[in-house]
């Protein structure tokens, strides 16, 4: 801009043909008019430099790293008051210990002042104190929570910020889970300030948090349509998405569309009808009479059958977007259970996953097949006490060791997945039982904490589910009393026998040879021996 401005000569060092709509912050393009440089990739060059400012001694590479900036002091009325005062020539001074902590006032009228200071400047009594004037603004959100994991550990200390003692048994910070672009700025910030408490001794770590964990963004499905940038006349024009590869790419500007007004949005075949695209120029007057074309030309909009394919991509979910998704439409259709276990269904928590309703379906269709085990259609309760069947104990046991592992390594859509496998094993076994049924209510509670409780009571308990202790895996409910067997002979599958668990392999050999489905395959033949493998099979050699 400076060269343009008085017209100097530039001189292009970047080839950026080969690179279609890079900009001039892309480093992207092969290197010219640069020396040595000439033909390189951009990467590649500063790579090279680096190098060769470092071989003749002017310089070495560093990577440079700066905190983001923060102004800390908000002009409003909540957030910690800052013990600052200030006296007649505008000296600032520190409140003494003694002072602290100082307190907002209590305060009706949350208004700026008339002059546009904050809303504590309009109390002159608080304002002005013993000769000084206290300072009205307040420290911002990221103040107190830049330490307050810290308070934690000693919430009800009175005379410091935690006591010594809490601090050196608590330490640090276990783990940490929150998004990347919050992390980004409450982790900077927090390690800034734990760092500046551990260099006062008042903290025994130097860093606040042991592991984080970035969870992943719930995004959702961005729909445009496209707007040609030649009009027709002062008319818009749109073309379908079907069609928009007819057009070089800066001829077409693409306009987001509320998804409401998208039909089968979401999916491959997302569209907008008549009525979508009159709802369209009623929400964007601007675009009030617009020519709306497909494959097939100018559409008329009284034609209820006609479809104007949009574009969809998956993006941020964001009203920048108009494809936010409100948790409470979805929590009063399908429950605020199936809600939060489909957020979890979606996929592994560190990565980003698309909404898609279509899927949800599945785990409403989950809650209600748990339900009834414990209900018939007509609401007949189908609970049973007695002994239960060991298949459904080790159903159970498998699911417990499953669900503590995957916790462990905060691998949710894969217990959620593990519940339904369960699940579908205690239905194809008309399992009723009391206690199955208890231990995997009390699995399930915190995943499914709503249905959990009201099964739990259900059970006949009058105490939270949530206070219940959590169910332990026991491996002998793992342990078969019996194996089947495959009967070979001479490495052919002739039978299949089930053999009790404890049987030692000459036992095994005898029970196989005497079975009647294999008698009649060595009748006559000489047996040279016969191979047993624990657990696997048997092969039974004959000549």
């Amino acid at each position: 801009r400076f060269a343009d401005k008085f017209g100097l000569e530039i001189i292009d060092v970047i080839d950026k043909s080969d690179y279609p709509g890079a900009t001039r912050n892309d480093k992207v393009g092969k290197m010219i008019n640069s020396d040595f440089l000439d033909g390189m990739e951009v990467l590649e060059a500063i790579e090279k430099m680096h190098q060769e400012i470092e071989n003749i001694g002017i310089g070495v590479a560093k990577t440079n790293f700066k905190l983001r900036d923060a102004i800390y002091s908000r002009q409003r009325y909540w957030g910690e008051p800052i013990p600052i005062e200030y006296d007649e020539d505008g000296v600032a001074y520190a409140l003494n210990e003694d002072q602290l902590p100082l307190e907002l006032p209590k305060l009706k009228d949350f208004k700026p002042s008339p002059d546009g200071r904050s809303p504590l400047a309009r109390l002159t009594e608080w304002v002005n104190h013993n000769g000084r004037k206290r300072e009205t603004d307040t420290m911002p959100g990221f103040a107190g929570s830049s330490w307050y994991f810290t308070r934690y550990m000693d919430a009800n200390n009175n005379d410091a910020l935690a006591s010594k003692e809490a601090i050196d048994y608590w330490q640090d910070v276990d783990l940490y889970i929150g998004g990347t672009e919050h992390a980004v700025g409450h982790l900077l910030y927090s390690r800034m300030w734990h760092k500046f408490l551990y260099d006062l001794e008042v903290v025994p770590t130097k860093e606040p948090f042991k592991k984080l964990i970035n969870q992943g963004m719930i995004q959702g499905v961005v729909e445009t349509i496209n707007l040609l940038k030649d009009k027709k006349g002062s008319t818009a024009v749109f073309v379908c998405e079907s069609i928009a590869d007819k057009y070089a790419e800066d001829e077409v500007v693409k306009i987001p569309v509320h998804v409401d007004m998208v039909s089968d949005y979401g999916t491959a075949n997302s569209y907008l009808s008549a009525e979508g695209l009159q709802s369209f120029m009623k929400w964007r007057p601007e675009f009030e009479g617009a020519i709306f074309k497909n494959e097939s030309g100018e559409l008329d909009l009284n034609d209820s059958s006609i479809k104007f394919v949009t574009h969809s991509e998956v993006g941020k979910m964001s009203k920048r977007y108009f494809n936010v998704v409100n948790p409470d439409d979805v929590v009063a259709k399908y429950g605020a259970d199936c809600f939060r276990m489909y957020e979890m269904f979606l996929g592994p928590i560190n990565q980003d996953k698309p909404w898609d309703t279509k899927g949800i379906d599945g785990v409403s269709k989950f809650i209600r097949k748990l339900w009834s085990l414990f209900y018939n259609e007509t609401d007949v309760l189908l609970l049973k006490d007695g002994k239960p069947d060991p298949k459904d104990l080790k159903s159970l046991h498998n699911c417990i060791k499953k669900v503590h592992d995957d916790i462990a390594r905060f691998s949710f859509n894969t217990c959620i997945s593990t519940f339904m496998i369960c699940v579908n094993e205690l239905k194809q076994n008309k399992c009723n039982n009391k206690e199955v049924l208890t231990d995997f209510v009390k699995l399930i509670a915190p995943f499914a904490p709503f249905v959990a409780e009201e099964l739990y009571e259900t059970l006949g308990y009058t105490t939270s589910v949530h206070t219940a202790d959590f169910p332990v895996f026991e491996a002998k409910h793992l342990e078969e009393d019996a194996f089947e067997y495959p009967l070979s002979i001479n490495g052919k599958k002739r039978a299949v026998a089930s053999f009790s668990a404890t049987a030692t392999k000459d036992e095994i050999e005898k029970m196989a040879l005497a079975d009647e489905n294999i008698q009649k395959w060595i009748e006559g033949k000489n047996v040279v021996k016969v191979i047993v493998v624990p657990k696997r099979m048997v092969n039974i050699v004959v000549k």
